[in-house]
């Protein structure tokens, strides 16, 4: 039987990457509903190939055009869009590739109505990962990580005991500017943030890794996935990409995963979990070709926005809310040309010496907080 499959966020570089495992495995799987934002010739694209029951777009104008075209396709729109879409009743996994915390909303809803997700926005877990995680235990659904460093350490994971845990090491490729000091940093460029030396990524989620600020994401995440307390979660450099993540055990055992740096294996294998299933076009890995791979320290005085995801996580509550907020907006105006690079963790640090954190926040208080950091944001620009 084939899985049924909602994605969110088809037009972007998680989503397209699902998508090709999808169109690469069409006995497996069937793409029953997603979403795309306003890449009209990506919607026309997918729906003429799959026909799937339900697409959201951002527009209104742009569902009532494709409504016309598509007339056996419901089209919805907007914020609600992507909760319809997400919560669609025929889906048996969803994979949420949106970026940002737009992705809260329609996580919440699918799996209240028990759909398995498969989680790339890790956003979500930043923002209000306390609400996700215990949604996900009261409705006993899977939450299944897409993240190659999440899925690595899944896997390491896989079949052992939890308490026998002593850490979790989480690999960073370091990003655009890792052979950059912070003196070097002043008058980098959007072009050359943007130029990754490992990954084909988001615009957003390159911008982050040049930070580090998306290592900072990931830590908070692995501390809500496997309930790791972050005194227990080490991120160690390492350049090729090849070790995905480690677990370090109480016998000093350590458990990897490793591979080339494809996104679609990771993608694949939480479409697929428990069973896995052979790769198209595959990019196998062969260590005698590379040779040596390297590990370094990481420094959190060159990282800066590593050490606030770390201070945000530690903090609790509603600060890890404010440190992404803060940081979505930072990183658009970054990609605007409104700030610099060494800005974004300037405006981050001091949206979260403002903020009074509150320790259980229900999901309206994080939604309020939210909102509130990003005006914040906005006007300390201003």
């Amino acid at each position: 039987m084939r899985r049924k499959i909602s994605l969110l966020g088809a037009s972007g570089s998680i989503g397209t990457q699902t998508m090709d495992i999808i169109n690469s495995n069409p006995e497996k799987f069937e793409l029953v509903s997603f979403s795309v934002g306003l890449n009209m010739d990506k919607v026309r694209e997918i729906a003429s190939v799959h026909s799937p029951k339900i697409v959201s777009v951002m527009r209104f104008e742009d569902a009532v055009l494709l409504k016309s075209e598509f007339p056996k396709i419901e089209f919805v729109h907007g914020d609600e869009g992507l909760v319809e879409v997400a919560a669609f009743a025929g889906a048996d996994i969803l994979v949420n590739a949106v970026i940002g915390s737009v992705g809260l909303r329609p996580t919440l809803q699918a799996i209240r109505a028990g759909i398995t997700i498969a989680i790339s926005n890790k956003e979500t877990l930043v923002a209000a990962g306390d609400i996700v995680m215990a949604e996900a235990r009261k409705y006993n659904v899977p939450l299944l990580p897409v993240d190659s460093e999440h899925s690595a350490l899944f896997q390491a994971l896989n079949g052992e005991n939890i308490d026998h845990v002593s850490r979790l090491i989480l690999t960073a490729s370091g990003g655009s500017f890792r052979d950059l000091t912070r003196e070097e940093l002043s008058g980098v460029t959007v072009e050359q943030a943007l130029a990754h030396p490992n990954w084909s990524m988001g615009n957003k989620l390159t911008i982050d890794s040049a930070t580090m600020m998306n290592k900072g994401l990931e830590v908070i995440e692995a501390h809500h996935l496997f309930g790791i307390p972050y005194d227990k979660i080490d991120v160690l450099l390492h350049r090729e990409s090849i070790i995905h993540s480690m677990v370090e055990f109480e016998d000093t055992s350590v458990i990897a995963q490793l591979g080339s740096p494809d996104m679609r294996v990771p993608i694949q294998y939480a479409l697929t979990y428990p069973e896995r299933l052979t790769m198209q076009n595959p990019k196998p890995l062969r260590l005698e070709e590379i040779g040596k791979l390297h590990f370094e320290k990481m420094d959190f005085q060159r990282y800066k926005a590593l050490a606030l995801a770390y201070a945000a996580g530690k903090e609790g509550g509603t600060m890890p809310t404010v440190m992404n907020a803060a940081n979505e907006i930072a990183v658009g105006l970054f990609m605007s040309g409104k700030i610099p690079f060494l800005k974004i963790e300037d405006l981050v640090e001091r949206a979260m010496n403002n903020h009074q954190t509150t320790s259980v926040p229900n999901l309206e208080a994080v939604l309020e907080v939210d909102s509130l950091t990003r005006k914040m944001v906005y006007g300390m620009v201003e």
